[in-house]
């Protein structure tokens, strides 16, 4: 098992999850506790729950790991992260904590299980007592036959949900357990349901929800055609990229949008903020913020108005055009607000369902910030492909160092609070505007 568990898919909001303070001199302040949070979203792509996977960092540190865990979850950082969701806790099995009352005071917490825990008679006895307790735990039975052994049989009494992987199944075989396991009163998860053929194979089946890479990736379509509400949006970005606008061309370029605006201004001027003044136009925030943020601004609040996309996807986006930003500092003076653009327009063919050489011919980008989108090169290039490894959890030992896991953990989180705030504060705005 990686470091960060292979079903990790797309990730969004949440608070700083930290490790308790050392009490040791040498280590005097907190440190945060690498995460990645994945969802699961239902048929109608809304969210149902969080998978939390726990980046397991040297061998030896279990002890630490699972204090810091437990720690997340008392002091609730935990719930801020998964903004009080359903959430399942992936942890390897030897790290299921003894004492497990923390859980059950957390009603929307549930835990991951590997087939390996039915072997495990003590464990087996635990599990027991915590099931008829209330706690929901999720099978992640992958390619595994769930009710191929009577210690399996066992395990499935337990549980509540049981993960199929979609990736190594046929679709036959993929059909036959979704059905036996629904016949039992067991919800399935299709997982590792990684292109849209899958995902609407899955679709057919008595799936409770479905999780994988789908969702970061474009629908294939063989002639792309925009609906009125996304070639005015293409342009409107189109317009904020071309002439290097000043304030005043900015105010003027969403002047007729009134929601937009609208938005706009709410957003940055609310509490989160907290600005010493409130804003009243958007020729003021131009000035405030500087014209390259304003324009960074201008296109969040943009996508954010995208009513017919999935939540997860949009914060997805939103998640890593601050990623790009914070890791770009000390590039250049322009560099974080160009990267924020790369994070930011990565899921762009995602979210417009265009081929992403279609949207750049209209959009007219720097090269840097093109050669990032369509082949990963340059600078920016590099930075985006460092979050995309983060976010599909591939980022281990092997390939980085703790010091910079430590770090990406640390901007990851940022990332998340922030989305979270962003993405809220449009979605209300909009109801109310």
């Amino acid at each position: 098992m990686s470091n960060l568990h292979a079903s990790a898919t797309a990730a969004s909001t949440g608070a700083a999850v930290t490790k308790p303070p050392q009490t040791s001199a040498s280590v005097p302040i907190s440190t945060p506790l690498p995460v990645l949070r994945t969802p699961l979203l239902d048929r109608e792509r809304q969210l149902f729950a969080y998978e939390i996977v726990f980046h397991r960092g040297e061998p030896g540190d279990e002890e630490n790991l699972l204090r810091s865990v437990l720690s997340t979850i008392t002091d609730g950082s935990l719930t801020r992260l998964v903004r009080g969701n359903r959430a399942f806790l992936n942890l390897p099995p030897e790290l299921l904590p003894e004492d497990c009352d923390v859980l059950l005071h957390q009603p929307r917490l549930g835990m991951v299980l590997q087939p390996s825990v039915a072997d495990d008679q003590s464990l087996m006895k635990h599990l027991q007592q915590i099931a008829e307790r209330g706690c929901q735990l999720l099978l992640d039975a992958g390619a595994i036959y769930p009710e191929g052994s009577r210690a399996l049989q066992a395990l499935l009494q337990m549980v509540q949900l049981v993960r199929l992987d979609a990736s190594r199944l046929s679709p036959e075989i993929l059909q036959e357990r979704t059905e036996s396991l629904h016949a039992r009163g067991v919800s399935v998860i299709a997982g590792q349901v990684n292109d849209h053929a899958t995902y609407a194979r899955c679709l057919e089946l008595p799936v409770q929800a479905i999780q994988g890479r789908y969702l970061l990736l474009p629908q294939p379509v063989a002639m792309p055609v925009l609906t009125g509400n996304r070639m005015s949006m293409l342009r409107l970005m189109g317009a904020l990229q071309q002439n290097n606008p000043g304030p005043v061309e900015l105010g003027n370029i969403i002047r007729d949008d009134a929601v937009l605006s609208y938005k706009l201004l709410s957003c940055v001027n609310s509490v989160y903020f907290a600005l010493p003044r409130q804003l009243k136009s958007v020729q003021q925030a131009a000035i405030f913020f500087g014209v390259r943020r304003m324009r960074n601004w201008i296109e969040t609040m943009s996508l954010c108005s995208m009513s017919d996309q999935p939540p997860e996807l949009l914060r997805a986006a939103l998640i890593r055009a601050h990623m790009c930003e914070k890791l770009a500092a000390g590039m250049s003076n322009d560099a974080p607000e160009t990267a924020f653009t790369v994070g930011l327009f990565s899921l762009l063919d995602t979210l417009m369902c265009a081929p992403m050489d279609f949207l750049l011919s209209h959009l007219r980008l720097v090269p840097e910030v093109s050669d990032a989108l369509t082949d990963r090169s340059g600078p920016y290039g590099a930075l985006l492909q460092e979050i995309l490894t983060w976010e599909a959890g591939e980022m281990t030992s092997d390939h980085a160092t703790p010091k910079r896991i430590r770090h990406m953990a640390t901007v990851y989180l940022g990332a998340t609070q922030w989305a979270d705030q962003v993405y809220a504060s449009a979605n209300v705005k909009r109801a109310a505007a």
